[in-house]
């Protein structure tokens, strides 16, 4: 896979990545940071960092000894725009069931005198 829209869904594909991810949508973190509410082992947490860190959705910065992880979030923004045709078709779907049942309420019932 060449394509970076490819890469990024592989990489988003894992839950444990996607959580690493929402870790750090809410600021830089280390190596053993990202691991501590995982129960695997750090080389486990290392891969999923060497993934996140292919697809360009985190940089690792070097502090000392320290390791820093950052979220990068251009790729998420080109899956937002790909998901954006997506997001029309459901919006226009969910108006033309609102106006469907707008009409099967208003229609009068079948059998009542009106």
């Amino acid at each position: 896979m060449t394509d970076p829209l490819s890469i990024t869904l592989a990489a988003l594909a894992d839950p444990t990545r996607r959580a690493i991810l929402a870790r750090l949508s809410q600021g830089e973190a280390t190596v053993n940071e990202l691991a501590d509410p995982f129960d695997i082992s750090l080389p486990s947490i290392s891969r999923h960092l060497k993934v996140l860190e292919s697809a360009g959705l985190i940089t690792r910065g070097r502090q000392a000894q320290w390791r820093p992880c950052k979220l990068e979030a251009a790729p998420l923004k080109q899956v937002d725009g790909w998901l954006e045709r997506y997001r029309t078709f459901w919006s226009e779907s969910f108006d033309r069931m609102d106006a469907l049942l707008t009409d099967l309420t208003k229609a009068p019932k079948k059998g009542r005198k009106q």
